[in-house]
C-alpha cells in the first residue's frame, strides 16, 4: 500500500485556533531603484533616471499601507527595513515623511529596530546623519568585494576604498549597529582572496556580517552569460576557511550565510526566519499575514514602478492562502536556516497544527542525520544545513 507524503499527512490535520498565537510584526518597505543594475541581481530593481520621484512614490507607498492595515490586528511593529533596489537613494526628507506616516497608521515598538539598505557610492556623511536622526538606527551595506577586479566582475560602481569609507561614514554619523554585505565564489576567486575581503570587513567592526556565495539566478545578465566560477572543491574550502575566520574574530554563525557579534543578530531577519508575520509595501514587495483565527497568506504588489504609482491600476498584485498541506514545508524552509532551529513548540504557535503534522517527514529526517534527534527542538545538523534542499524535500515528498 502506498503510504502518504509528508503534505499529504499535514493535510489530514486541521488548523486550530486554539494553538495558534498570532506572531510579532514587522514591515518590508521596497524602494525600486538603483544607479545601475548588477549583472547577478534578481531583485526588483530598475536603473533610476535623472529625478526620482520621491514624493509619489512616497504617498503611494502610504495608501499601499492604508489598503493593508486589516492585517495588522493591534500589533506594533517590532522592526522595518527598507530595501532595494538602493533605499539611500532617496533624500532624508522623503523617508522621514514616510516613516512620520508609518507611524501614525501602526504603533512602533519602543525597541524597534530600522534598518536601511546602502551601497557605498551613495554614501553621504550628512545625509546619513539626517538618516540617524529620523531613528534609523541599522544600515546594511552592500559591499560584495572589497577588490577591483571583482569588484568589477559584479558590475559594482564603487571601489574598495569607498567601501571602507562607506563602514568610516557610518561610524561618524551616529551608527553602531551594521552590517556589510560580502560575496564569495566569485569570478577566478582564491581562498586568499576571498580570506582578504573578510579580513578587510572585519577590520571595519561592523557588529553584523552577511556571506554568502555568488549564485546564478533566472532572469540575470549572469544567468544568460555566465561568469566561470570556482569549482566545488574550492567553494568547499573557501566556506570552511571563511567560517573558521568569522568564529576567530567573534562573529558566531546563526544562519546559513549570517554572522554577529554578541547580541547584534539582525531582528528583522529573525522575524523572517521564525515565520513571524511582516507586512511588504512597495513596488513588488512580498508579505506573510497571519489573522488570529490561524488563516495564513502570502501576498504581492505590483512589480513595475510605473504601474505601482498608476492611480488606475491597484497595489496588489495577488495574494495566496497557504493550505495546512503547506505550511510544514513553508515553517521549516525558514527556521531551518538558523543554526540552532527554534524550539519544536512554536511550530504549532506559528501554524495552527499539532507538532504530529510533521510526521514521517521528520522521522526520515532524523534517522538520515539530517535533523536533530531532539524532541524540544526543531534544528538542522551540519550536513542538514550543508544539504538544505535534500533536508526540506522530505517535507514534500
Amino acid at each position: 500500500m502506498k503510504t502518504k507524503s509528508p503534505k499529504q499527512e499535514a493535510d489530514g490535520f486541521e488548523l486550530q485556533a486554539s494553538r495558534f498565537e498570532l506572531p510579532p510584526l514587522a514591515a518590508y518597505i521596497h524602494i525600486p531603484w538603483c544607479v545601475r543594475k548588477c549583472p547577478y541581481c534578481d531583485f526588483n530593481s530598475h536603473a533610476a533616471g535623472p529625478i526620482l520621484p520621491e514624493e509619489a512614490y512616497v504617498d503611494a507607498l502610504l495608501a499601499d499601507l492604508d489598503a493593508d492595515l486589516r492585517h495588522v490586528h493591534g500589533r506594533p511593529l517590532s522592526s522595518i527595513f527598507f530595501g532595494g533596489g538602493t533605499p539611500s537613494l532617496f533624500s532624508a526628507k522623503a523617508l522621514g515623511r514616510l516613516l512620520e506616516g508609518v507611524e501614525q497608521r501602526v504603533p512602533f515598538a519602543n525597541d524597534i529596530e530600522i534598518t536601511l539598505e546602502a551601497n557605498p557610492g551613495t554614501f553621504e556623511q550628512a545625509k546619513f546623519r539626517d538618516y540617524r536622526s529620523l531613528g534609523i538606527n541599522r544600515l546594511s551595506i552592500g559591499v560584495q568585494s572589497f577588490q577591483p577586479e571583482k569588484l568589477k566582475a559584479l558590475g559594482r560602481i564603487h571601489d574598495g576604498a569607498e567601501a571602507i569609507r562607506a563602514a568610516d561614514m557610518a561610524r561618524a554619523a551616529g551608527f553602531d549597529n551594521f552590517n556589510l554585505d560580502l560575496m564569495h565564489g566569485l569570478p577566478d576567486q582564491t581562498i586568499e582572496d576571498a580570506l582578504f575581503d573578510l579580513r578587510t570587513a572585519i577590520a571595519q567592526q561592523p557588529t553584523h556580517l552577511s556571506w554568502y556565495q555568488l549564485t546564478m539566478e533566472p532572469n540575470t545578465v549572469f544567468w544568460s552569460q555566465p561568469p566561470v566560477l570556482p569549482e566545488d572543491d574550492l567553494l568547499w574550502d573557501i566556506q570552511e576557511a571563511g567560517q573558521a575566520l568569522l568564529a576567530a574574530e567573534g562573529y558566531a554563525q546563526y544562519e546559513v550565510s549570517a554572522y554577529a557579534q554578541a547580541n547584534r543578530r539582525a531582528r528583522h531577519n529573525l522575524n523572517y526566519w521564525t515565520f513571524g508575520d511582516f507586512l511588504g509595501i512597495g513596488a513588488g514587495a512580498h508579505a506573510k499575514l497571519s489573522d488570529p483565527s490561524g488563516r495564513i497568506v502570502r501576498t504581492w504588489k505590483t512589480r513595475l514602478p510605473k504601474d505601482y504609482l498608476d492611480p488606475g491600476k491597484p497595489f496588489e498584485a495577488g495574494e495566496r492562502l497557504l493550505e495546512a498541506g503547506e505550511l510544514p514545508f513553508e515553517y521549516l524552509i525558514n527556521v531551518l536556516r538558523l543554526t540552532d532551529g527554534v524550539a519544536a513548540e512554536q511550530f504549532s504557535r506559528r501554524t495552527g497544527l499539532p507538532l504530529q503534522a510533521l510526521g514521517e517527514g521528520r522521522k526520515l529526517a532524523e534517522s538520515r542525520k539530517l535533523l536533530h534527534t531532539d524532541p524540544q527542538r526543531l534544528a538542522a545538523t551540519r550536513e542538514g544545513q550543508l544539504f538544505l534542499n535534500d533536508l526540506l524535500q522530505l517535507f514534500l515528498d
